[in-house]
């Protein structure tokens, strides 16, 4: 797993397979964002079994295939969505073709996982509710900043536990290195990657959503900037915005792609949650100047401070739930209500940012 460059962020965890071999069966398509690796790994490791990968450039495919044993390079997409054994379809597209991408194979009779950012239009997102309904499908996305991360899922487990009482706010940082060499060119597009907020802004408004208990939001205001990179005349480097959920809490988060190269992994990633009981605090992939081990997390409520090292400890139960959920037809990993409601906050946001000249 890369430390340097979020965009290979691939954690790897225990093997805890909740289906026998050949009882869930799986492929991969549209291989643009390395985030494929880690929504792969995900669904192996719970059980899942990757028959399938297409890309349409085939040598993409190819050295793909040689990191997944067994898995065969498919001819087109048709062959997958044409295979009666796929249940699901994992695919990390251009971000403005992930949406229509996922239409197709829900209307194809298969579920979708995609990264994220879903969609980078709300139309787009309109288009996926009408067929996730029409077809009784799934479109999942890889909110990989806390489906991914073991500090964010114990901290889940925490304030349902009651452990900080009511979460009132929630404040998220999400900081990336750019490494702009590395990246392609959509990624500097505005049309194809969507805005920084619509992108690794849905990050932060899902888990919002998910540590407060909110079905709903309100965007109180966002904003956008393009402060260092002015050679990439389309890239938004900085963008932030504040939500109001429906039951009260709030929530402020800022987004960026200036970290900078001395730092020992891709970005500070933090979260402060604030309850009416006490408070947690999410160093999720380093400890600045303490140790460069991430998923450490901290809880200070009436019964004192504790620090916990949560790598290797907690694992990433979304991905078998997912599983679980497609097989039974269950909402247990995360439901599409949510699902949707995230992407569509971000949209919004991004819509609607004033734009900071800088």
């Amino acid at each position: 797993m890369s430390k340097s460059d979020g965009m290979n962020y691939a954690p790897k965890g225990e093997s805890k397979q909740v289906v026998a071999p050949g009882e869930f069966v799986f492929a991969a398509t549209n291989l643009d964002h390395g985030h494929i690796f880690g929504m792969c790994n995900g669904l192996i490791e719970a059980g899942g079994e990757l028959k399938w990968v297409y890309d349409a450039d085939a040598s993409r495919a190819e050295a793909f295939a040689q990191k997944y044993p067994g898995v065969s390079v498919a001819a087109s997409l048709e062959t997958i969505l044409e295979d009666g054994d796929v249940q699901l379809v994992a695919a990390a597209a251009i971000t403005s073709l992930r949406g229509p991408l996922g239409v197709r194979v829900m209307r194809s009779g298969k579920h979708y996982f995609t990264d994220k950012a879903p969609f980078t239009t709300l139309e787009q997102l309109e288009e996926a509710r009408v067929a996730a309904a029409e077809t009784g499908k799934k479109y999942a996305v890889y909110y990989s900043e806390r489906l991914h991360v073991e500090s964010a899922i114990y901290a889940g487990e925490l304030i349902g536990q009651g452990a900080i009482g009511r979460v009132v706010q929630v404040i998220g940082l999400g900081p990336h290195r750019l490494n702009a060499p590395s990246r392609p060119d959509w990624f500097f597009k505005k049309e194809q990657y969507g805005g920084i907020l619509c992108d690794i802004g849905s990050h932060q408004v899902e888990q919002f959503l998910y540590f407060t208990g909110n079905k709903d939001a309100k965007v109180a205001g966002s904003k956008v900037a393009n402060y260092a990179s002015k050679d990439y005349p389309e890239l938004e480097d900085f963008g932030d915005m504040t939500l109001i959920g429906e039951n009260g809490a709030t929530g402020y988060f800022r987004v960026d792609w200036l970290t900078p190269n001395g730092l020992g992994t891709w970005g500070d990633g933090r979260t402060l949650i604030l309850g009416t009981e006490g408070y947690i605090e999410l160093r999720k992939y380093i400890d600045v100047g303490r140790e460069s081990e991430g998923d450490q997390l901290y809880l200070v409520n009436g019964e004192g401070e504790r620090h916990m090292k949560l790598g290797g400890k907690v694992g990433f139960p979304y991905f078998g739930a997912l599983i679980l959920d497609i097989l039974n037809g269950t909402e247990n990993a995360m439901t599409q209500e949510h699902t949707f409601k995230a992407a569509e906050l971000s949209l919004i946001a991004q819509r609607d940012a004033v734009k900071v000249e800088g």
